[in-house]
């Protein structure tokens, strides 16, 4: 319960002022992470046992706000997960200090990772959600070392089609923006009209 109160507190703080310094370790007890399901009488998250040390994993990298581990179902040599120490259900959620940390540590990592693959590139990928392919729902960021000529993506193949300068896309731009606006997340943007602007 203390690590629900203490994560819902960051979340709130993050939010009323974004500029302010929060401990990185706020909500990140390795002993008390757990799921919101558990707290509902539930099993508990695996990611959330691999921190306590629960369950097995092979860790690569770990600090003070997040852990790295092999992925158990790789879609390449190397593919890692980068996962942060308190649970949060989806990436969504997540307070943007705890995100902040977990994308400070991907050039470490994929570097690491590609000189021991000897790949070249990685896709960093987050599945948010059901619809995009999230299972286990603690957030965690995808490093997937690729090589070229994989085949690893079938959409690789498919031809991209430019975005259509109408009417359809300016509603989107303004409805996106006005999201934005109103959630208090992009001051900067309110009052801006949709345009097409160059480079």
């Amino acid at each position: 319960m203390e690590c629900h109160v203490r994560r819902r507190l960051l979340l709130l703080s993050t939010h009323l002022n974004p500029s302010a310094r929060t401990p990185s370790h706020a909500c990140l007890s390795t002993s008390s992470c757990r799921s919101d399901e558990e707290t509902n009488g539930e099993i508990d998250c695996i990611f959330c046992k691999i921190i306590r040390g629960e369950a097995p994993a092979f860790k690569v990298y770990e600090d003070d706000a997040c852990l790295c581990i092999l992925d158990t179902h790789p879609l390449s040599l190397g593919h890692l997960l980068i996962i942060p120490k308190c649970h949060f259900p989806s990436l969504d959620v997540t307070p943007p200090l705890i995100i902040g940390a977990m994308c400070s540590k991907v050039p470490m990592i994929s570097n690491a990772v590609m000189k021991a693959t000897g790949f070249d590139s990685f896709n960093l990928l987050v599945n948010n959600g059901k619809a995009a392919g999230q299972v286990i729902y603690h957030t965690h960021i995808h490093i997937i070392p690729r090589k070229s000529h994989d085949c690893l993506w079938a959409s690789e193949s498919l031809r991209r089609r430019p975005l259509k300068i109408d009417q359809e896309a300016s509603q989107l731009a303004d409805c996106i923006r006005e999201n934005l606006s109103s959630s208090n997340e992009c001051e900067d943007n309110k009052g801006q009209s949709t345009s097409l602007v160059g480079n």
